[in-house]
């Protein structure tokens, strides 16, 4: 009969990290994080050293777990832009954040992959997904004028067919709508005034699929893009910067109702205070970085001082300092020690 394979250590009580060998593979790392997940009493923070490596960790957890719903996966991906990049990112990528951020801090158990400079990302709020959030369910009355108003509002794109996460469009008595981190798209139908039926459909052939009774609209964009929350941006905009807003696409296209290519890196502009992945998972996360994610960290933060100040001098585009859209490495790694007593574990090249 084989012995049992033991666990990983877990930090101690009173100890602030415990130390693993590097696991010899990937593969043997993502066993390493099942384990952990399941000795410990809260979600799994897996810090991973870049985005390949945290595609690599959630492919092969997905392949060790198969359909595990008692540990669940989820995976907060990055943008995949640089530091003052004036594109946004993917609607896919911004979808699957969206979800994650929604169901974060009700996650009891399970393991979150997420890059290192990802994690140092400044975020919204954590009660933006709550508040910004709405249902639709069959039965419920619904007019399509204030729904437009609404999902506009949301940061929704009205659009002639839906195609990406994030569009709607209004066509004859159907409303057809894309919500962040579903799926697919969804098709709501109509009787006199009240939902018949929501359907999803396939946004290539137009096929519809399975019904459902009710869905959940998170917000369209990590950034809100409602008449109040542009207002104290376009504020924050004329005081803090020395900016003609007559030439700032920049200011023009948010006083026109549009998002400016590249709002992610203005969002602390739309809220009073900015929150971190940190406040999402909890007290109870039990942060686990990979090898070299520290140093990566300090790489990474290099990198968006270097283009910070390549940019901070362009009146018509002013940019944030990089300390108001990332943690400090240092902070960062004060961070990355809960405030419950089981602390970190870091899974480094050498046996401590």
């Amino acid at each position: 009969m084989s012995k049992p394979v033991p666990s990983p250590p877990l930090p101690r009580a009173g100890h602030a990290r415990a130390w693993w060998r590097a696991p010899a593979s990937p593969t043997a790392l993502a066993w390493y994080l099942i384990q952990a997940a399941r000795a410990h009493d809260g979600p799994l923070l897996a810090i991973a050293a870049d985005n390949h490596a945290a595609h690599q960790i959630e492919s092969d957890l997905h392949t060790l777990l198969g359909p595990d719903a008692a540990l669940p996966v989820l995976p907060f991906p990055d943008w995949e832009t640089l530091p003052y990049d004036r594109f946004s990112p993917h609607p896919d990528i911004v979808s699957q954040r969206l979800a994650a951020l929604n169901r974060l801090p009700t996650l009891a158990r399970g393991i979150v992959v997420v890059p290192v400079q990802t994690l140092m990302q400044r975020l919204a709020p954590v009660a933006r997904m709550s508040g910004s959030s709405f249902d639709y369910g069959v039965g419920e009355k619904l007019d399509f004028d204030t729904e437009k108003r609404r999902l506009e509002a949301a940061s929704y794109r009205n659009v002639p067919q839906v195609q990406d996460p994030g569009d709607f469009a209004v066509r004859g008595g159907l409303l057809d709508v894309y919500p962040m981190g579903a799926k697919a798209p969804l098709r709501i139908e109509l009787f006199d005034e009240s939902i018949d039926t929501i359907r999803a459909f396939d946004p290539e052939t137009q096929r519809s699929l399975e019904k459902t009774e009710a869905i959940r609209i998170l917000p369209g964009r990590e950034v809100p893009l409602d008449p109040r929350s542009v207002e104290k941006a376009m504020n924050a905009l004329r005081e803090r910067f020395d900016v003609d807003t007559r030439r700032s696409s920049l200011y023009q296209d948010l006083k026109s109702g549009l998002a400016p290519a590249g709002i992610e890196y203005y969002l602390p502009l739309f809220y009073e205070q900015t929150a971190t992945l940190f406040d999402y998972v909890g007290d109870k996360a039990l942060p686990v970085l990979a090898d070299a994610a520290l140093a990566n960290a300090d790489a990474f933060w290099l990198q968006a001082q270097s283009r910070y100040e390549q940019r901070r001098h362009d009146v018509e585009h002013p940019v944030l300092p990089p300390e108001e859209l990332y943690l400090a490495p240092n902070p960062f790694a004060r961070a990355a020690q809960p405030a419950s007593a089981r602390g970190a574990v870091r899974a480094d090249a050498s046996a401590r």
